[in-house]
């Protein structure tokens, strides 16, 4: 096993690593760029290594900054989390050269399923289904008026190369299809540097759900559970959950058996997700593969027992898979919400700035994923997830209960976040009753407040007030000062480590019902 690990990521899932790193005794090597001196990951790790200004290109997309950074530190090993250079068969081959592991796919593997439109011409030849359409990028928008005649309205036109929602359109008819190809290629070049698009048959309604393999490097391959992610805004991910419950074992085993023969079929080693549009008569076709650790892979870890990042240092130091398919037993559900520093009021508009108040929630069956910590300044230069809030239950409508109790308690001040919205979710029929698909999350914010959702809008102050008076010391004392160091490190052999809230201060309910961020 690894000795020493270098985690090139930030945010949360840095944390996330390095504390998977402490548990088995493995030292951890954070990065970090000029924004993030402060940030937590940095001050988790054991060392830290500078990279250069907050422009990720300097900085955490920067290869040979990464890989001196790893020598400068003797990591064996180099974790990439999710984004940035995570799915880069380019850095997974120069860790390779560099004699430095990469706690992931090959690289082959990766280019081989990293193209959208490489992966469908190779599941076509092993005969996985997918969803009708195009196996290499279109040429002009004539072509894609052939195919989309051929195929039927609506199509999708999406990046080859893409992820997350970007270089996406959907075009309904044959006058818009020419604007919507150009829009597509544009924003696809601009988000991957590459601008092939390609097109597929628009599934209407459809749920996206996603089955997590894994595989090791003796030819092992096996699947774990299935995630549901049809809550997702303009095609990008808000709330998972396991299992998915719409699936039945039978139908779980089918595209878990199909998943595995993905996996197979790209000689795949490491943590992967194969994804699949399901339609309304549990018809599923595979959509793509991502060839890296999921940001939902904490849900998976609940229902299941494995502790995935864990199970990612094993594989990667050569050991066979420590399970067979049979030991796999779900039990259980869990759900995640990702919070954002964005404003559900303005167009989920960015919300950069300082964190003046952090109170957390916790109590049965609460897990918190967490890259902040009360006085941090949330940069805008990266993505703006803060943390991911998992419940976990014995059933669907325990968690959904104990969401809702733990976002009663969740309070961040000084910034807008996107917590309001979670409490809407929660509170919806069909989300409570299970009827999601890709459109749900639209329709839901196209509609008016309901008298339910304005009083759970005010459960913020409540929080806050009750923390407040509950932090305020007894009448005749002084208030115990905060020693925990909040230390910032600056390069390696930094072993500083704190809790996540920071310091705190006192007030009345006046002032906490005035704090910024109060929805």
């Amino acid at each position: 096993m690894f000795k020493r690990i270098m985690v090139a990521n930030r945010g949360e899932i840095a944390v996330r690593v390095i504390r998977a790193c402490r548990e088995m005794g493995i030292e951890s090597v954070a990065v970090y760029s000029d924004v993030d001196r402060r940030a937590l990951h940095v001050r988790k790790a054991d060392f830290a290594e500078y990279l250069g200004p907050a422009q990720a290109s300097e900085s955490y997309l920067n290869i040979p900054k990464i890989l001196e950074a790893a020598r400068r530190s003797g990591a064996e090993a180099i974790h990439p989390g999710y984004g940035f250079l995570s799915e880069n068969a380019g850095f997974a081959r120069a860790c390779r050269d560099a004699g430095i592991v990469f706690i992931g796919p090959s690289p082959e593997s990766m280019e081989m399923m990293g193209s959208k439109t490489k992966a469908r011409q190779n599941m076509k030849k092993a005969g996985i289904p997918f969803v009708p359409g195009t196996e290499s990028g279109l040429k002009s928008a004539e072509e894609a008026l052939t195919v989309a005649e051929t195929i039927g309205y609506p199509i999708m036109l999406k990046a080859a190369a893409g992820g997350g929602g970007k270089g996406m359109r959907m075009v309904t008819n044959a006058k818009d299809l020419a604007s919507g190809f150009e829009a597509a290629k544009s924003e696809a070049q601009r988000s991957f540097g590459d601008s092939e698009v390609y097109i597929e048959k628009y599934i209407e309604n459809p749920r996206h759900v996603e089955m997590q393999i894994f595989g090791d490097t003796h030819g092992n391959v096996i699947y774990l559970a299935e995630r549901e992610c049809s809550v997702q805004r303009r095609h990008q991910k808000v709330l998972e959950e396991a299992p998915c419950s719409f699936v039945n074992p039978d139908m779980r085993r089918r595209m878990g058996e199909v998943a595995v023969r993905v996996g197979k079929a790209a000689n795949y080693c490491n943590a992967g997700t194969v994804e699949f549009l399901v339609d309304a008569h549990k018809n599923f076709y595979f959509l793509e593969m991502n060839t890296r650790l999921q940001v939902e892979h904490p849900v998976t870890e609940m229902v299941t027992g494995i502790d995935l990042v864990q199970l990612q240092f094993k594989v990667a130091s050569g050991e066979p898979l420590p399970i067979k398919q049979e030991d796999i037993i779900l039990r259980g559900h869990a759900i995640e919400l990702r919070v954002y520093a964005e404003d559900p009021d303005n167009n989920f508009f960015p919300s950069p700035g300082r964190i003046t108040r952090l109170i957390s929630p916790s109590g049965p069956g609460i897990r918190r994923d967490s890259g902040m910590y009360e006085g941090w300044v949330v940069p805008l230069d990266y993505d703006p997830l803060l943390a991911k809030l998992i419940a976990y239950g014995e059933n669907r409508p325990q968690v959904i209960n104990r969401l809702r109790r733990a976002l009663a308690e969740y309070f961040i001040g000084g910034i807008k976040t996107n917590i309001s919205l979670f409490r809407r979710i929660l509170l919806h029929p069909e989300f409570q009753e299970g009827r999601v698909d890709t459109g749900f999350l639209d329709r839901l914010l196209k509609t008016p407040l309901q008298g339910d959702e304005r009083t759970a809008r005010r459960l913020p102050i409540v929080a806050l007030a009750a923390a407040i008076f509950a932090q305020q010391p007894p009448p005749g004392t002084q208030p115990a000062r905060n020693t925990d160091g909040l230390h910032a490190g600056t390069g390696a052999q930094k072993t500083a480590t704190n809790g996540e809230n920071g310091k705190s201060k006192a007030g009345g309910w006046k002032a906490a019902a005035r704090m910024e961020g109060v929805r």
